[in-house]
């Protein structure tokens, strides 16, 4: 009898599951920089024994979120503006690939979800609402990961993704600096439509590099002009 190869199943480990919810924690604020993880603690209130959290804290070390120290245990890290302008530029690398990668392999119906995304993202915007406007922001650019379909490139963002999100949360965006990013991805948004590989790679690129501004300007209340000259062409 011939059997059609069917798609892997993925399940999620139990120390997944637990990295993303202590992941959302941290890059939400809900555990403080320098704040030290407690086994006992978030054993008793993930309902879990140690190994799969300190597998779960591994990760987050990986991902330069959680800082391990031997004998002394772990510890929410410090997110220092020296670590963002590191990991900024490699990951606005990493978006513009993963944007001229998926405009050779998205489809139409893709396309027409990640429009319904930012569309529902810019009422969140014109409604005030910042936890759903970056829900949705975060969609839509994982999203166009999915679309490129490379799996070393989405194990490399993984990576780094942690620190842009957090950042992202630390910074207090301005409503002109706010609707500069609706306006952004609705560029980012129309050369998805377009297939214009190139110029949604720049466009991708520039958006990371106008976040790094302003979280740079919260951190050290120096202003740096955006980029988006090079992008409106």
């Amino acid at each position: 009898m011939s059997i059609k190869p069917a798609a892997p199943i993925e399940r999620r480990t139990l120390h997944d599951e637990l990295a993303e919810r202590l992941r959302d924690l941290i890059i939400e604020g809900h555990l403080a920089p320098g704040e030290k993880l407690s086994e006992k603690d978030l054993c008793e209130q993930f309902g879990v024994s140690r190994t799969p959290l300190r597998e779960a804290l591994k990760v987050l070390s990986t991902e330069g979120l959680v800082l391990l120290t031997p004998h002394r245990g772990a510890a929410v890290s410090k997110l220092t503006l020296a670590d963002l302008e590191e990991a900024f530029p490699i990951m606005g690398a990493l978006e513009a690939v993963s944007g001229e990668l998926a405009c050779a392999r998205i489809t139409d119906r893709e396309v027409s979800h990640l429009r319904a995304l930012h569309d529902a993202m810019v009422t969140r915007h014109q409604n005030g609402d910042l936890a759903g406007y970056f829900e949705l922001n975060q969609r839509i650019h994982q999203g166009i990961l999915d679309a490129a379909g490379n799996p070393t490139l989405s194990h490399m963002q993984r990576a780094l993704a942690g620190r842009v999100r957090r950042a992202r949360y630390m910074a207090n965006m301005t409503a002109e600096r706010w609707a500069k990013a609706v306006a952004e991805h609705e560029d980012i948004i129309r050369a998805i439509e377009a297939r214009q590989a190139e110029r949604l790679g720049l466009l991708l690129k520039t958006h990371l590099a106008n976040k790094l501004n302003t979280v740079r300007e919260a951190l050290t209340g120096e202003a740096v002009g955006d980029n988006s000259t090079y992008v409106n062409l």
